[in-house]
């Protein structure tokens, strides 16, 4: 399958997107290609900043503090579980976080914070799907793939967008 790509600068760095051949988000990454590359399973990727415009107009919207939610069509691959922790992500509204825990009790199955947490790690589409949202249960930024710094920055990029959070 051909999946297409773009990748551009953001205030926390460089970005990159990759759609696949329906236009929908497959996956994300703070870095370039390589780092991309290490999301999804790529077949032949094509650098094609124009399929991707609305992607990069959504993200750059994000960043700049005018948009808390994404309308972007996400095709994540995964097992039923992780669908379900990533489709619980995308309902933690902008500027909130939760823990595993939390998380894991929303999902029905209370003892599954770890594996909550393994989901939330392995999500292809980081930023849209806000993994950065969630914490530990004593309120630490522990685990992001990108690093606690990007995470740290993130929710704090998110709680001074957020009126009602200032």
């Amino acid at each position: 399958m051909r999946q297409f790509y773009d990748t551009f600068s953001t205030s926390l760095g460089d970005f990159s997107i990759a759609v696949d051949a329906n236009g929908s988000v497959i996956a994300t990454a703070f870095g370039g290609l390589p780092e991309l590359r290490e999301r999804f399973a790529a077949d032949e990727v094509t650098h094609d900043p124009a399929r991707l415009a609305s992607a990069r107009s959504e993200v750059t919207e994000y960043f700049t503090g005018k948009r808390e939610s994404f309308t972007l069509k996400l095709a994540p691959s995964g097992t039923a579980f992780q669908q379900s922790v990533w489709t619980a992500l995308q309902r933690i509204p902008f500027g909130e976080t939760r823990s595993y825990g939390q998380l894991a009790t929303e999902l029905g199955n209370p003892g599954a914070s770890r594996a909550v947490g393994r989901a939330n790690a392995t999500n292809p589409i980081a930023l849209i799907i806000p993994c950065h949202r969630v914490i530990g249960s004593d309120g630490a930024q522990t685990g992001f793939a990108f690093g606690e710094e990007i995470k740290r920055q993130l929710l704090a990029l998110e709680r001074a967008s957020s009126p009602a959070l200032v």
